[in-house]
């Protein structure tokens, strides 16, 4: 009998295994059936899947088998709905003896860039309350503001009587200026005043709306009225407290007086312990 006459050996159990692992390497899949004659001539599966790279096309969904990550970004959540108020928030909460002080009715290139300078001095940050038409001619002032930390809140287009609009007129007044605050300071206004602190459900309900929460005041300097430095300084410095919101203008007349009274109060507040800030949004 010759070499090529010798009878071909069965192929036993654990010859398969390792017939089986080479078929898997070669052909780079995980989970081979391999049928080979044996002890009882049974089939045999592969024991294990191999080593190395495994194709893609063979992998079988499993219980076991983690699924692929869709994305590296965070988890996606609801957005935040603004709560429809019955009434404007008057103070604000902090720790200590935090207060805000804001400005209507800018902003003004004749006192605004005066105001800001006094906060940047001091290294505080305010508020502003724009009207849409005064900010189209001076964007470069939110711009600062942006830039300087400070909060721009929308105090409607022309500033009207809301009470006295339409719907729809309400409506335009705000939206127009949350449009105009977006393009100059970056970002849509969170914050809404109404002119002459004169609200109405429709206001609430539209700024709301529009993302906006309704802040009004605890201590009214009265400035437009032009009453003399001093006396501005007098009622701020004795109306100071923990939480109380300061309104002041930076524009709508004569504010070289709330301009100077700034100066003398800021650093004042800041001695007797003042923490003078921003107010941070109460999402619901």
């Amino acid at each position: 009998m010759t070499k090529d006459q010798l009878p071909t050996p069965a192929l036993t159990r654990r010859r398969a295994l390792f017939a089986g692992v080479a078929a898997v390497g070669a052909a780079g899949t995980a989970g081979l059936l391999a049928t080979v004659a044996g002890d009882g001539d049974e089939p045999v599966r592969a024991a294990a899947p191999a080593a190395g790279p495994q194709a893609r096309s063979a992998l079988k969904p499993s219980t076991y088998r983690l699924q692929p990550l869709t994305g590296y970004g965070p988890p996606r959540v609801a957005p935040r709905r603004t709560l429809v108020r019955r009434a404007p928030l008057l103070r604000v909460s902090g720790r200590g003896r935090t207060m805000v002080l804001t400005f209507d009715d800018g902003p003004d290139p004749r006192y605004t860039p005066h105001i800001l300078d006094t906060l940047r001095e001091y290294d505080v940050r305010a508020m502003f309350f724009v009207c849409g038409e005064m900010v189209v001619q001076n964007k470069e002032l939110l711009a600062r503001m942006a830039e300087e930390g400070h909060v721009v809140g929308n105090h409607t287009w022309s500033h009207p009587l809301l009470t006295r609009l339409s719907h729809h007129r309400i409506r335009k007044e705000m939206e127009r200026t949350s449009d105009v605050v977006e393009e100059s300071y970056g970002e849509r206004p969170a914050w809404f005043r109404a002119p002459y602190g004169a609200w109405n459900r429709t206001a609430f309900r539209l700024g709301a709306e529009l993302g906006m929460e309704p802040l009004g005041w605890t201590v009214d300097t009265l400035d437009w009225t032009t009453p003399g430095t001093h006396t501005i300084v007098d009622r701020v410095e004795n109306g100071a407290a923990p939480g109380v919101v300061v309104l002041s203008h930076d524009a709508g007349g004569d504010r070289s007086q709330s301009v100077r009274a700034l100066h003398t109060y800021l650093p004042q507040l800041l001695d007797s312990g003042y923490y003078v800030t921003v107010p941070e949004r109460q999402y619901r």
